[in-house]
């Protein structure tokens, strides 16, 4: 039963520490929609997802007003297209019409972003997953709404280092494309290890090929809440730290689980998971980086920040889990630099790098994310980075990612600009020295020991 004490916890949450729920993600298979003849396939598509998501903003909207809780986007995941086109497609081009009809049917029913223009190659790919790939960067430079992500790898299958190499160059010509407007393009591109198939974030949304048919999954986010209550707690013990952490995470997966349900409801689909993800905004007083500063480091970056973030990372998951049956998704920290101000101020002051960035995945929930890159960085080194992340995800038996930003015409010290929740970042130094021999060796690294549980 929610009392009086509670509602008023809430709202103050609301108004002074920047909880939101960040998505409500309809997801929505496209696998009905196969059909030889691309301009029937294109049909499909437009028509399947125009009529599931007709009252998706709608929805959103009301709930938001008739409960006072801000829902921050509302968007659309389908069926990674390299299986949906496979049968209708016979070159890049192809490719490229269906995220076309992707943005148009985003635009038609007022989503900022529709994820699933992705292809699941941990071990191998078709010759469709490969064209998909290759049709990323006229794609995402010709669309508004569309985002991008491809899974390269698995504690199962190993990683698929042909596919990793492929994605350095495709990042690259994807930034190329759009170097008008920073390399714009690359923040809706992500290459993923072990992805979950009900993630509701961007940009690395897809709607598994194991779900049902449409689902409603929610991101709810509150790094703002996190702070606050800690700072309640300054000096207290690790257990005190650990406890405040835990009821502060079950509180904001609670506001989550009620906007799903509701949202469930009202359109008549069913409830699929709540995301419980501490996901920074540039505005202030939303970061995960001052998460950190709070529990006692200087900076993000500083010695002792790994451990920091384990810890609350743990804790996320931990109160999360007992406020919802069903809590699925990344479901953790997030640590985007461009994204939150606390992670672009320990940038500028040399407290952290990419390669400390880098150790930081290994115990949170994503990967290395939004960061702003050199533009003259060779492919091969991206591959390199990529493959590095993709190993920690692999080993580790968790979700790693990434999303890098070759920022063309940009070095060390300059800036980029990609707008609204996206941010700014500045540009970090990549290790100078070559990996072309390792990256261009052809097949598959394989899966570890430990993945043999049968």
């Amino acid at each position: 039963m929610i009392n009086i004490f509670e509602v008023n916890e809430t709202n103050k949450m609301i108004e002074k520490e920047n909880l939101d729920v960040r998505t409500i993600t309809l997801g929505i298979s496209l696998l009905d929609c196969i059909d030889s003849d691309l301009d029937e396939l294109n049909r499909r598509v437009y028509e399947k997802i125009t009529r599931a998501a007709q009252n998706l903003v709608k929805t959103g909207e009301e709930i938001s007003a008739e409960f006072g809780i801000p829902i921050v986007n509302k968007r659309i995941s389908v069926t990674p297209i390299a299986l949906i086109g496979s049968a209708a497609c016979r070159k890049k081009e192809d490719f490229v019409r269906i995220a076309h009809t992707l943005d148009a049917a985003a635009k038609a029913v007022g989503v900022n972003f529709i994820g699933g223009y992705s292809a699941l190659v941990s071990k191998g790919m078709t010759p469709a997953d490969e064209l998909m790939i290759r049709s990323i960067p006229q794609a995402l430079a010709s669309t508004e709404r569309v985002c991008s992500s491809v899974n390269l790898g698995s504690t199962k299958t190993g990683i698929n280092m042909d596919a990793v190499r492929l994605m350095g160059e495709i990042i690259l010509e994807a930034a190329h494309l759009t170097a008008d407007t920073d390399s714009s393009a690359c923040t809706k591109l992500v290459a993923f290890c072990n992805a979950p198939d009900d993630n509701p974030f961007m940009a690395g949304a897809f709607h598994g090929v194991t779900e049902a048919d449409m689902v409603i999954n929610v991101g709810v986010s509150g790094p703002g809440v996190v702070k606050t209550a800690l700072e309640k707690v300054r000096g207290e013990s690790f257990e005190v730290l650990c406890e405040t952490i835990k009821k502060t995470a079950f509180k904001v997966t609670r506001v989550g689980q009620l906007v799903a349900k509701e949202a469930s409801r009202r359109m008549d689909i069913p409830f699929g998971i709540v995301d419980l993800s501490l996901a920074p905004t540039p505005a202030i007083g939303d970061s995960v980086a001052d998460i950190l500063c709070e529990i006692g480091l200087e900076h993000a970056g500083a010695p002792g920040t790994t451990a920091a973030l384990a810890l609350l990372n743990d804790q996320v998951k931990k109160g999360g889990v007992m406020a919802s049956s069903y809590v699925g998704g990344l479901s953790g920290a997030f640590i985007p630099v461009s994204e939150d101000q606390g992670m672009i101020d320990a940038v500028s002051a040399g407290a952290l790098s990419l390669e400390k960035l880098e150790a930081m995945t290994c115990v949170c929930s994503v990967g290395l994310d939004m960061i702003a890159i050199p533009g003259d960085t060779k492919a091969s080194t991206i591959s390199g980075i990529i493959a590095d992340e993709m190993a920690i995800g692999m080993v580790n038996q968790k979700t790693t990612a990434a999303r890098l930003i070759p920022v063309i015409g940009k070095t060390v010290g300059d800036h980029a600009e990609f707008g609204g929740l996206l941010g700014h970042a500045p540009v970090m130094p990549v290790n100078s020295f070559g990996c072309e021999a390792f990256v261009s060796r052809k097949g598959r690294i394989p899966a570890p020991i430990h993945s043999f549980k049968n």
